[in-house]
């Protein structure tokens, strides 16, 4: 007699399937941000060991100018890619990667001429700095390009590989830095060996990148590639003009503390970053399986990502100062004291990523961006107000309290789109 299967037990190994594919492409994200970030912070520990507090501070400077730079690409040219091509076909996928990493090598190659300028232009201290960024961002964007584009295939190994490789190829880079003796060099073997990895990853994919295609894929991507630019810049623009304005209040030995506090973070803000890289696919592909689950989903992941932070901020804090001279040298002292405040600080982010990965899979750009403003111009202000008031540590705090209210607006706005799409589908989601 054969036996008769119901609906439901039919339905269990599917949906087992699903969370094991599901932990299989977060796993894979986190691997991958660990490879990334590793070379990050090799990068940052060599140079807070070997220049001091202050060519650490004009390090600083230049990597938040990067980030400016990389969450324009981002913005133009590979988020829309992983909200509009996340799990669709190979031909489609294939198509749309050769034009959104041509528009990240574009975007790299105009703004790097203009730090090329503008670095030597400026000379001194920072001058040198900013004109190695600029010949090494063309493929410091496009490696990141690659990352994306593997994930929004669902192929996350590759992201890892390609990653690794940058690792590899950055440890005789920073051997040969380290003789040199300079903040240029660093970058200069940074930015280098994350050229090698942009290379592998056109033989990883078999793909080209078209700079040809890059006109196309704006004007395609228009209704969201404009709104997820200003939305990045003004993360990435308020964390430069922080930088900027603190460096200004208390001085540039204060950037090089900050960024010694993020960095005694690195290895939780790895897996913040990880996860960042799955989210938005993930999401994406729940709300087209199933879009009653979205909320919780993004709830689980915020409050996953908040509760992690306090963790690790709370692990810093027993740390011993012979540990911390160990990592950071000079720097362990003035960022010691700003672990807690950092740490609430990316708690918040954390728990608001939950919901910026809701509105972005939902597609809806104009409430992700009207949040992004709205935290941005709280983080700047918190920053630079708390710095006036009480200095290093004020400043530390006043971007924890901004974070935190930042949080606040995005799930605010989550659940009204939510709300919003039980009556009217949104129509800026577009599966090719």
């Amino acid at each position: 007699m054969t036996p008769v299967t119901t609906e439901g037990e039919k339905a269990r190994p599917t949906a087992a399937t699903a969370r094991r594919a599901l932990a299989g492409r977060l796993s894979w994200g986190l691997a991958d941000q660990a490879a990334s970030s590793m070379s990050n912070f090799a990068v940052g520990i060599y140079v807070a060991r070997s220049l001091g507090v202050t060519a650490f501070g004009v390090f600083s400077l230049a990597w938040v100018t990067y980030g400016v730079v990389l969450n324009v690409s981002r913005g133009l040219a590979t988020d829309p890619l992983v909200v509009r091509f996340s799990g669709v076909s190979d031909a489609s996928w294939r198509g749309a990667v050769a034009r959104s990493s041509g528009t990240a090598l574009g975007v790299g190659v105009s703004i790097g001429a203009a730090c090329l300028v503008v670095g030597l232009a400026l000379g001194g201290r920072l001058g040198p700095a900013f004109a190695c960024l600029g010949v090494m961002l063309p493929g410091l964007l496009l490696q990141d390009a690659w990352r994306f584009s593997f994930f929004a295939a669902g192929i996350g190994r590759k992201a890892f590989v390609n990653d690794l490789v940058w690792g590899v190829a950055l440890v005789p880079a920073l051997v040969v830095a380290a003789h040199v003796g300079s903040v240029a060099a660093f970058v200069l073997a940074w930015g280098a060996s994350a050229t090698v990895a942009a290379g592998y990853g056109c033989i990883q994919s078999g793909i080209r990148p078209r700079m040809s295609g890059a006109r196309g894929w704006l004007r395609e991507q228009r209704d969201l590639g404009y709104r997820y630019l200003v939305e990045n810049v003004s993360l990435s623009g308020a964390s430069q003009l922080r930088a900027y304005g603190l460096g200004a209040i208390v001085g540039v030995g204060a950037v090089g503390a900050v960024r010694g506090g993020e960095l005694l973070l690195g290895p939780f803000l790895a897996v913040l970053m990880g996860l960042s890289l799955v989210t938005v696919p993930e999401a994406a592909r729940v709300l087209r399986r199933a879009p009653h689950r979205l909320g919780t989903f993004c709830l689980l992941l915020g409050g996953g990502q908040a509760a992690g932070a306090l963790s690790w901020g709370g692990a810093l804090l027993l740390m011993p100062d012979r540990l911390g001279e160990l990592v950071l040298g000079d720097v362990w002292h003035s960022a010691a004291d700003l672990i807690v405040p950092i740490t609430f600080s990316v708690a918040g982010a954390g728990l608001g990523t939950g919901a910026a990965a809701g509105l972005r899979a939902l597609g809806a750009a104009r409430r992700s961006l009207r949040c992004q403003l709205f935290a941005s111009a709280c983080y700047v202000g918190g920053g630079l107000g708390g710095a006036a008031v009480a200095g290093t540590v004020g400043s530390a705090w006043g971007v924890a309290a901004a974070t935190v209210s930042g949080s606040a607006v995005w799930w605010l706005q989550l659940r009204s789109a939510l709300r919003e799409r039980h009556h009217t589908p949104i129509r800026e989601v577009r599966t090719p």
